[in-house]
């Protein structure tokens, strides 16, 4: 399923399903609810978020249908409240379409140059699941969590494409950073995310979860700032490291323009939501994709016989 925001636009034949979640019975989690709302109403059907319309899809074909054929028209993202507040409308959080534009066309152009898609990437890749396994293997057939290095082994080929250099799963600082975006991402799922989106203003004079979240982005901000601080004081323009060092570069070019899109903490805000968007769900895919394999012996033997033929 997939739930697309208000800065997508919506399908003209629309079945919609008007209520206000929060008070709703048999509704949320809508991810447990979603087939029996596609019966009702068909694959693609609108659930109000108090005042917000959020179109969901339903189905393989619909989604395959809106991401690839219709990639424009649904590759925005929704504007929330709690992003606004963490981000500060900085980065791809933006609502300056302009500016998304401009960041977004950077970074996919400076992903590129440092991999992205090619086989220096796919290297860099094998080199962190090489890592990986040899981290399972200290565990020497014993029963573990897998969570904890799998996210790590993510984070870590984004971290190095970002900040230019790989961190030790037992890293302090790298396993909390991880910890902070989860927690994030855990809360924008829970039912108190859900009733901070849809009423903002009042929730800011309440305590919860929704403060805790807020302090903790500001640590991860101070660590990215940390970090951009230590670039500026090494940087080379003719040998770059990652992407903090081409948007300092490009920052320093752009510094005498009217529009203003690069700046330090446009840099910050725009490696926090690389490592929100890449880092957890990423790792949750995998996860999901062992414990598929665990279970089901059968797709196990499949995986496995595909990497002997391509692999050998």
């Amino acid at each position: 399923m997939k739930i697309i925001g208000r800065r997508s636009r919506t399908p003209t034949h629309v079945s919609s399903i008007l209520f206000w979640v929060i008070f709703q019975r048999d509704v949320l989690p809508l991810h447990k609810h979603s087939q029996k709302l596609a019966e009702k109403y068909g694959p693609i059907f609108t659930v109000w978020m108090g005042s917000k319309p959020m179109v969901a899809l339903c189905g393989y074909e619909v989604v395959k249908d809106a991401l690839i054929n219709k990639a424009e028209e649904f590759g925005g993202r929704s504007h929330m409240p709690f992003h606004r507040r963490v981000f500060q409308n900085k980065g791809f959080s933006t609502t300056d379409e302009k500016k998304w534009r401009e960041l977004r066309r950077f970074t996919l152009s400076t992903l590129r140059d440092f991999g992205m898609g090619k086989k220096r990437m796919s290297e860099r890749v094998q080199e962190e699941a090489l890592c990986l396994v040899e981290e399972m293997a200290t565990k020497k057939g014993k029963p573990f969590d897998p969570r904890r290095n799998v996210t790590s082994a993510v984070s870590n080929v984004i971290y190095a494409v970002v900040f230019g250099n790989r961190l030790d799963y037992k890293n302090h600082t790298f396993i909390k950073n991880q910890q902070i975006m989860e927690s994030q991402l855990g809360f924008l799922a829970s039912f108190l995310g859900m009733v901070y989106n849809t009423f903002p203003k009042i929730m800011e004079y309440f305590p919860g979860k929704h403060i805790k979240s807020f302090a903790e982005s500001e640590k991860l901000c101070g660590y990215i700032r940390e970090e951009v601080e230590l670039h500026k004081k090494t940087l080379d323009p003719q040998n770059l490291r990652d992407y903090i060092d081409c948007f300092l570069l490009r920052l320093e070019k752009d510094q005498n323009s009217s529009e203003g899109i690069y700046s330090p903490e446009e840099l910050v805000f725009t490696v926090y939501g690389l490592f929100t968007a890449g880092t957890v769900t990423t790792g949750h895919t995998l996860l999901c994709s062992l414990l598929a394999m665990a279970k089901l012996q059968h797709i196990q033997a499949k995986v496995q016989q595909e990497i002997d033929e391509v692999v050998g």
